[in-house]
């Protein structure tokens, strides 16, 4: 689906033409997180089972997780191991804080990204109830940095061939990372929207990334996010270069950034780097839903998606994508 903002037009199209429906000169921004098996299974003393979901590296060795299971007490230590239903693998965890929601903290023994790899699982969002043959389906193809524990989704409709047809006709892309949390998908619950809180995600834009889209935006050229998550490293970006007036200076937009974001974006936010958005469809109530409708507009989005459901789009992680300009 096409959505103009400045017409209201919403046409349909494949998404293998977008190299028809870009400019040459437009710039791609893609996140190249990577998911990583972020699902371990442990043991309590007790001989209870506990799941674990790893979320956030806060230091060596140490991370934030959601945990499931009864009584994870600071001091519970958790024997990891090889499957659901397997067997110890001499690696531990420790509860070293508690958080909000099921967050714990958890110290582990040995470097936790190696541990993931030999006995992790890819998360998968719930309502995706058959474990993939080819967890590979779940990763962008330029997915790189290791550290998600959800997709961004939006990139999963790009293959080779097209990145380089787009390359072809002009259209270049460039990389930025952030790193996805649960947090993001979670439902807003607060009746005021001002009210929800977002966990930090790590992120990160180089400068040369800054150099590229800057010089995109003095060229008068577009700078189109793939994904709100890609969106959230751009205008974390624009306010790190602590320009609050979006005019002030148009073609600098953004800084160099490397580091933590909690930016919440909901109707009412100024956009400072973002010209266009790749995206897919989200469930109600949901944050991605919330920048998108600040991005196009509530009534046009909820226009947008009763055509959607009208045109029987499919929703959510490996559903149908929307270009919104």
């Amino acid at each position: 689906m096409v959505v103009d903002r400045c017409s209201g037009e919403i046409a349909h199209r494949r998404f293998h033409e977008l190299p028809q429906v870009l400019r040459s000169g437009d710039v791609l921004v893609h996140n190249e997180s990577r998911v990583i098996p972020a699902r371990l299974f442990a043991r309590k003393p007790t001989g209870g089972r506990v799941e674990i979901l790893l979320l956030r590296e806060r230091a060596d060795r140490m991370w934030e997780t959601l945990v499931r299971g009864r009584r994870i007490r600071v001091g519970t230590r958790l024997a990891l191991l090889d499957g659901p239903d397997g067997r110890p693998v001499g690696a531990q965890a420790e509860v070293v804080e508690l958080g909000e929601r099921g967050m714990r903290v958890l110290s582990f023994d040995r470097p936790v990204l190696s541990l993931a790899r030999g006995i992790g699982v890819t998360p998968l969002p719930p309502y995706i109830h058959t474990p993939l043959a080819d967890a590979e389906r779940y990763q962008t193809v330029y997915a790189r940095t290791r550290g998600s524990a959800a997709a961004p989704t939006a990139g999963l409709h790009f293959t080779p061939e097209l990145l380089h047809r787009l390359r072809d006709g002009g259209v270049r892309s460039v990389f930025v990372t952030l790193h996805v949390g649960l947090d993001t998908f979670r439902p807003v619950k607060e009746e005021r929207i001002e009210e929800h809180h977002m966990h930090s995600e790590h992120g990160s834009l180089t400068p040369e990334v800054a150099r590229r889209v800057n010089r995109a935006r003095l060229g008068g050229n577009r700078v189109i996010a793939v994904g709100t998550t890609s969106v959230r490293v751009l205008e974390t970006a624009a306010l790190a270069e602590g320009r609050v007036d979006a005019q002030a200076c148009p073609w600098r937009p953004v800084a160099p950034f490397e580091g933590d974001t909690d930016l919440f974006i909901y109707p009412g936010f100024c956009f400072r780097a973002v010209d266009a958005l790749i995206t897919n469809f989200h469930l109600p109530r949901s944050t991605l839903l919330m920048l998108v409708s600040a991005f196009a507009g509530k009534e046009l989005v909820d226009r947008a998606y009763a055509e959607a459901v009208e045109e029987r789009y499919r929703f959510y992680s490996f559903g149908d994508a929307m270009l919104i300009v």
